[in-house]
This record gives C-alpha cells, sequence and structure tokens, in this order.
C-alpha cells in the first residue's frame, strides 16, 4: 500500500500539508514497514495561492490518485483538506517522530496493529 507525507529535503517532516515544497510516498508492506519511498517536488507552496482552494485540492485529489495513496502521515492538515481526504476514505495518520520514514512506519505500525485487535474483537 502507498502512503504519502511531506517532507523536507533532509528527510524530516514538512509541517504544512497542502503547502508542502516536496512529499514522499512510501511503500508499506502489511506488517506497516516502509520497503520502497520515492520523493516528489509537488511545489503545492508555489500552486496553494494559483487558483481556488477547491482547485488546489483537486490537484492534491490527483497526486493520491495517481500515485494510490491510501493513507497520508502529516503533522497538520487545514478542515477543508481532512473534509477531502475524509471523502476520499484516505485516513489521516498523525506525524509523531522527526524523521518522516520513522514517522510513517510508525504511524502505519500502529493502525495495523490496531486493525488486527479490532479484527480479533
Amino acid at each position: 500500500m502507498n502512503v504519502m507525507i511531506p517532507v523536507r529535503p533532509d528527510g524530516s517532516v514538512e509541517p504544512r500539508f497542502g503547502k508542502a515544497p516536496m512529499v514522499a510516498v512510501a511503500q508499506v508492506d502489511d506488517n506497516g514497514h516502509v520497503t520502497q519511498w520515492q520523493t516528489f517536488e509537488v511545489e503545492w507552496d508555489r500552486l496553494h495561492d494559483e487558483g481556488t482552494e477547491g482547485s488546489h485540492h483537486a490537484r492534491i485529489v490527483r497526486f493520491l490518485r495517481e500515485h494510490e495513496v491510501v493513507a497520508c502521515v502529516a503533522t497538520h492538515a487545514g478542515m477543508g483538506m481532512q473534509r477531502t481526504l475524509a471523502a476520499m476514505k484516505v485516513p489521516l495518520l498523525p506525524a509523531t517522530l522527526p524523521d518522516a520514514r520513522e514517522s510513517v512506519e510508525h504511524a502505519m505500525v500502529t493502525a495495523c496493529a490496531v486493525a488486527r485487535k479490532e479484527a480479533d474483537s
């Protein structure tokens, strides 16, 4: 499964979701571990104010669909983006560690453990 996270050039978590200049898409295995990592220069910081909020959200939605993203990990996303992700049924998981890869793994391992526990109940 593919998970997206906003990143900085040094590999740390970018705090801005919709205004991130760069994002990474991590391929994650069934146990929540990162198996592949690819970064993309999306320039959402520059593109954010070009057009309407809806057109910017559409740009992000296209990216998520093109890369078959099933979850996002971030420290923050605005209410409009949260609604957009919820409508897509793409969970927004918390980025709790400074390193982006570690944060994706932590979020996904935690989500997988919760899902297994709920399935066992």
